[in-house]
């Protein structure tokens, strides 16, 4: 059955297929059947009610008669179509065909929750699988890696996720399904990667599940689904499904402190004095902040500002320098940072690989 293709632009200037008809994991695959058999459904009942009233317009449609006067005659009883009072046959027709259309319905319908709805297993080493947590906020995603296989781990990124991918070789195949809990640190948000799976709410004061797994890497990207605020049509998703090796590659560097540069001493100590450290965590530093995403590996990320931006050297600046020009009502104010201060930190985060 061939793919639809929903198109979408992101921070890279990249075309991205959005389409949820265009499955890359088993929970995606049964959405789509559902929409298909839902779909197929209303469509026969659709030609069946109008195939019946054209065809009743069309077989007893009103007669002319016309007099050798030219005036139209009435036409009589005797030309009408027979008059059906209190069938039994077909009052069962239609009290039958609709209760096996709902029964029907409500079958595909459990399956396919059944299937979407999968809990996470006890034995995550046995099934290969990665766990993590995604905190919503406003307005951006915070990623917590709990568990790869039998390792526990506790990796903690920002706005972009990379996860692995599963084998299909006929030889070597082998699952990598990925749980993933969902809370919220404010209001209400929505965790939606349309190719990955269905759209799960982020609630505060509750934790919800999900899980999806696919055989094909490649960049997927989504969006905050629950009106969130002023920024919500900004708050992008983009998780990136890996090799195994490049996942394992990822993740060796994401569990590493910052990088280190004697180079930009002057550009950490700028940071370090700023009230930069309230809010952003750099591991490896004395910069413990919870309130912003966590910048230990940013210029290891494509973009940033929840996948609205490209990262660059001259839009991170323009960030640093003041950004509610950017991304308006964000939690971030302006600082009022010199020139120079901006560049000094500008080029420290730039190494943060």
């Amino acid at each position: 059955m061939p793919n639809f293709q929903l198109l979408a632009v992101a921070a890279d200037n990249f075309l991205h297929d959005v389409s949820t008809l265009s499955p890359a994991s088993p929970s995606t695959e049964w959405i789509r059947f559902l929409f298909y058999f839902v779909t197929a459904v209303g469509a026969f009942i659709l030609a069946v009610v109008w195939g019946v009233l054209f065809y009743s317009l069309v077989r007893f449609r009103r007669k002319r008669n016309i007099r050798s006067s030219g005036e139209e005659q009435p036409t009589s009883a005797a030309t009408e179509p027979p008059q059906v009072y209190g069938s039994i046959p077909i009052e069962i027709a239609w009290t039958v065909a609709p209760g096996i259309i709902v029964l029907l319905l409500t079958l595909v319908i459990v399956r396919t929750e059944m299937e979407v709805r999968v809990r996470q297993p006890k034995d995550l080493a046995g099934a290969h699988a990665v766990t993590a947590a995604v905190v919503g906020h406003q307005w951006w995603w915070e990623y917590i890696i709990k568990s790869d296989g039998d390792k526990t781990i506790d990796v903690v990124t920002a706005n972009e996720i990379h996860l692995p991918a599963g084998s299909d070789n006929e030889e070597k195949a082998k699952s990598r399904p990925v749980y993933l809990t969902l809370e919220s640190a404010d209001v209400c948000h929505s965790f939606w990667v349309p190719r990955l799976a269905g759209k799960t709410d982020l609630i505060p004061g509750r934790v919800n599940e999900m899980w999806f797994e696919t055989t094909e890497p490649g960049l997927y990207v989504g969006q905050c689904a629950e009106y969130c605020g002023a920024q919500h049509a900004n708050m992008l998703l983009r998780v990136y499904i890996d090799t195994p090796e490049e996942f394992a590659a990822w993740l060796e560097n994401e569990m590493k402190p910052a990088v280190n540069d004697a180079g930009q001493a002057e550009g950490q100590r700028a940071f370090m004095t700023q009230s930069c450290v309230n809010c952003h965590t750099i591991r490896g530093t004395q910069a413990h902040g919870k309130f912003g995403p966590d910048l230990t590996h940013l210029a290891a990320r494509k973009t940033f500002a929840a996948g609205m931006i490209e990262l660059n050297r001259d839009n991170l600046r323009k960030w640093i320098g003041d950004p509610q020009k950017i991304k308006v009502e964000c939690l971030m104010p302006a600082f009022g940072l010199s020139e120079r201060n901006v560049n000094l930190i500008t080029d420290y985060l730039m190494t943060l690989k």
